[in-house]
């Protein structure tokens, strides 16, 4: 008897060309893919995935949407709720393998950059089979982080010679700057926390690899400013968004 198979697929940050050819290949295996509707602020991301499938995929695939549950961004609790929301999320995927995915099939999730960096989907797929209701096995297929893809638009590598960086977020910036790194990969930074940094280089992108990309770099007491006033302004036309940056400490000093 054929185990259901689920892949989940790294699509890119963004660009329909930083779709890989084992992305591809995976893509074309797939009959039913599942899509989680964020809302319609988000549409123009569920908008994407689509046009990769529809360029990819077999005909007879099926196409599986269900709600992706709300979040607080701004909780007490963060652990706490980043936990609940994601055991509610799991519910709902749960629930769409079971109505929609037979054991002779095989699935696909479609992940934005790659599905092992910020991403939750390993640990839902993994609290779905602890609980038992259905039974698979999956497969990660990397894809194009936005992390790699904000270090190609600035041309600049992510670290020095012989020297590590660290990823992290905003709200562990915010704390103090890491110990034993002096180049910080930041992701999901609300609170702008590079502006308590002015003498460090920043490279900062948002949306980057799609048709809204905006790029700004330089020493952060220069251009703190305009990337906080052009952050808020992009967030305000479309409902949302994604930034990461690089900060650099400088060392010739």
């Amino acid at each position: 008897m054929r185990v259901r198979k689920i892949y989940l697929i790294g699509i890119g940050a963004g660009d329909p060309d930083h779709l890989t050819l084992q992305a591809a290949k995976a893509i074309g295996r797939t009959d039913v893919f599942f899509l989680l509707d964020k809302g319609e602020v988000k549409a123009s991301l569920v908008d994407l995935r689509e046009r990769i499938i529809r360029g990819y995929s077999k005909p007879s695939r099926r196409m599986v949407t269900g709600r992706d549950p709300d979040r607080d961004r701004t909780p007490a609790d963060y652990e706490g709720t980043v936990a609940d929301w994601r055991s509610r999320r799991a519910l709902v995927i749960e629930e769409m393998l079971v109505e929609h995915l037979r054991e002779d099939e095989t699935g696909s999730f479609l992940v934005w950059g790659d599905p092992s960096l910020f991403d939750s989907s390993l640990a839902i797929l993994d609290e779905v089979l602890g609980r038992g209701a259905i039974d698979f096995e999956y497969e990660v297929i990397p894809g194009i982080s936005s992390v790699s893809a904000l270090a190609a638009k600035h041309r600049v590598p992510l670290n020095r010679v012989g020297q590590p960086f660290q990823v992290t977020t905003g709200r562990r910036l915010a704390e103090g700057w890491p110990e034993g790194v002096d180049d910080v990969v930041v992701m999901l930074d609300a609170q702008q926390a590079f502006t308590a940094y002015p003498d460090a280089d920043i490279f900062w992108g948002a949306y980057v690899s799609t048709e809204d990309e905006i790029l700004r770099s330089g020493r952060v007491s220069e251009v703190a400013d305009d990337i906080v006033r052009t952050r808020s302004d992009a967030r305000a036309e479309h409902g949302w968004i994604m930034d990461t940056y690089l900060l650099r400490r400088r060392t010739d000093q």
